[in-house]
């Protein structure tokens, strides 16, 4: 296969009996590539990972989350992320945690009313979960 220069970029050249490509076509693939990876992309979202620190103070205290609500972290999350926080302290029902927004990552879990633990560091921004 020969190839041109053309304003700075390489294009290949038509051999005889070849056709020449619809850019449009491309261009409508690209979109549906686009589009299918968006969608997949949103499902994932959905998910809320727990890292094992947070896993190991969830067993400590005794502190056990179903699937709603991992479902309201969620959509507290994304609200979150809406607005623009990157880790947020998130109070839901009696548990206090610290998340990751931009990695959907639950990084660290209390319980105030048993805990010393006062005072929170390294956060932007507290969400209350209803």
């Amino acid at each position: 296969m020969s190839f041109k220069i053309n304003n700075g970029y390489i294009q290949p050249l038509l051999e005889p009996g070849q056709q020449k490509r619809d850019k449009n076509k491309i261009h409508k693939n690209q979109n549906s590539f686009q589009n299918i990876l968006e969608q997949q992309i949103q499902k994932s979202n959905g998910n809320i990972k727990v890292s094992s620190h947070a896993n190991r103070r969830l067993s400590e205290r005794n502190i056990t989350l179903n699937d709603r609500d991992l479902q309201s972290l969620s959509k507290a999350m994304d609200k979150a992320k809406e607005k623009g926080a990157k880790e947020s302290l998130m109070i839901y029902k009696d548990m206090a945690f610290i998340a990751s927004i931009r990695n959907r990552t639950l990084i660290t879990a209390m319980d105030p009313k048993n805990s010393n633990e006062k005072i929170f560091t390294n956060i932007d921004s507290a969400v209350i979960v209803d």
